[in-house]
């Protein structure tokens, strides 16, 4: 059996332990989890919680592979107001907003399709905003192979919002410029300047 399977099992094996362990959660903070509204609480949480970390299963190879594309094409690339909606490793409370992803070919372009797949794939995982930003990043730069490529994310943080600081309207920028996007200033510029100028 090889690791990878072994690894799979070994999961989903401690997965099924999950709704015992919101149980004894609900229990914890003085909750009666035999109540009827808390009855299959646990249940649903389980489930919440395996889609949103469901990033950790996701093969970042086979995502990409079968959709890189040989096309002359150099100018930049840009997927902008992408959805995400990941879980803050700090508090284990949402953090969401917008990711703006661009890159510049170098004879190879990705299906577009795939770049919010990408996202996706990072932001079901346990996460602090700068970190995902970064790694959006990188997969891209390290499989797509192109000139540069630049990551923007707007993040509202629940945990900053509903407890401690309780800040709210207060959204986090991240940025993430690699290749020519770090190298050009105009690069860069015309970058900010798509996602700017298009904001409403």
């Amino acid at each position: 059996m090889s690791i990878t399977v072994k690894s799979e099992i070994s999961r989903a094996t401690r997965m099924m332990k999950l709704p015992e362990l919101v149980k004894e959660i609900l229990m914890t903070v003085g909750e009666d989890p035999h109540r009827e509204g808390l009855v299959r609480t646990p249940q649903r949480v389980a489930k919440s919680l395996r889609e949103l970390t469901s990033g950790y299963q996701l093969d970042v190879d086979k995502l990409i592979n079968d959709a890189l594309f040989e096309v002359p094409y150099s100018e930049m690339v840009l997927v902008r107001d992408i959805d995400f909606y990941s879980l803050c490793e700090h508090h284990l409370l949402p953090f969401f907003g917008k990711c703006h992803v661009a890159y510049i070919p170098n004879g190879k372009v990705v299906g577009l399709s795939k770049i919010p797949r990408l996202v996706e794939a990072f932001s079901r995982r346990l996460q602090v905003q700068e970190r995902l930003t970064s790694q959006i990043a990188e997969i891209i730069l390290n499989k797509i192979n192109p000139l540069g490529v630049g990551v923007v994310m707007e993040a509202r943080h629940l945990c900053m919002e509903m407890r401690g600081a309780q800040s709210k309207n207060a959204p986090t920028i991240t940025s993430a410029m690699l290749g020519n996007f770090r190298s050009d200033a105009r690069t860069r510029e015309e970058f900010l300047g798509f996602i700017n100028s298009t904001k409403r």
